[in-house]
């Protein structure tokens, strides 16, 4: 249980630096030299928060939105409604893209060095052999896992993988459904149902990983049990930012619009 919440929170503690570190190159990067001479017509029908449409991924029912404008949140939908189904190519598709994209270098060579001073594992050992085999393992475990409660149980199962934010209620209510959301899902259907893809999902992605390429020390079911509780507990951690991150978005996007000129 120690190792658990340690690691857990670690790998929170890690995101949200690296996630706060890109948010403030991209507030730098995207700073206006000069306001606006007149604020721009807003378009008729369309929400002053509602997002640009040029953003939006080609895939249909995905989105294109970043945590905290760095971590992949392809898989979140705010204000959605009734949405079609994905099918099976395209929970594949979007999973890839989030899997291998490019904040996952920094992600787990950040993960491997904390791995590496803790000397977890110790049988991967010291020095860049074993670093890079901690990198190599956190990358694996990271991916398989990705794909297990995203794509192949999704699409085996018939169930939903995207997180729809609640947005309704206030903060221990909206909190409370997105903890929820890691054993109640949505099938392709529509219908409400237990969360098959995640809870074993992360429990086959723990015992393949485990039972595969960690050392031979470590292939125990103590160890399984506690990769599976570590990704769950940092998929609950993940999910609740994502139920409150188009909030925070939102402040932070009329934080950086320059004031209007009256004149």
């Amino acid at each position: 249980m120690k190792t658990f919440v340690t690691r857990s929170v670690l790998r929170f503690a890690l995101g949200f630096a690296l996630a706060n570190f890109f948010l403030l190159a991209a507030v730098a990067q995207q700073a206006p030299a000069n306001p606006p001479a007149s604020p721009q017509p807003q378009p008729a029908g369309q929400s002053k928060d509602a997002p640009d449409p040029k953003t939006r991924e080609n895939t249909p029912g995905t989105s294109n939105d970043r945590l905290f404008y760095a971590l992949p949140n392809f898989l979140t939908l705010e204000n959605s409604g009734n949405v079609p189904p994905l099918t099976a190519g395209q929970k594949f598709k979007v999973v890839a893209r989030g899997t291998f994209d490019y904040i996952q270098i920094p992600w787990y060579s950040a993960l491997a060095g904390i791995s590496q001073a803790e000397n977890s594992e110790p049988g991967y050992g010291q020095g860049a052999q074993g670093y890079g085999k901690r990198w190599g393992a956190a990358f694996a475990d990271g991916s398989i896992e990705n794909f297990m409660t995203g794509a192949v149980l999704p699409s085996l199962l018939r169930q939903d993988p995207r997180f729809f934010q609640s947005s309704q209620g206030g903060f221990f209510h909206r909190t409370e459904y997105a903890v929820s959301r890691i054993f109640i899902t949505r099938s392709d259907s529509g219908h409400h149902q237990f969360n098959f893809s995640e809870i074993f999902g992360s429990a086959m992605s723990a015992a393949i990983s485990t039972y595969s390429y960690h050392p031979q020390a470590d292939r125990t079911l103590a160890n399984t049990a506690s990769v599976w509780g570590t990704q769950v507990g940092y998929d609950t951690i993940t999910i609740v930012v994502k139920e409150f991150w188009p909030d925070l978005r939102r402040k932070l996007s009329k934080k950086k619009q320059p004031p209007s000129n009256p004149g």
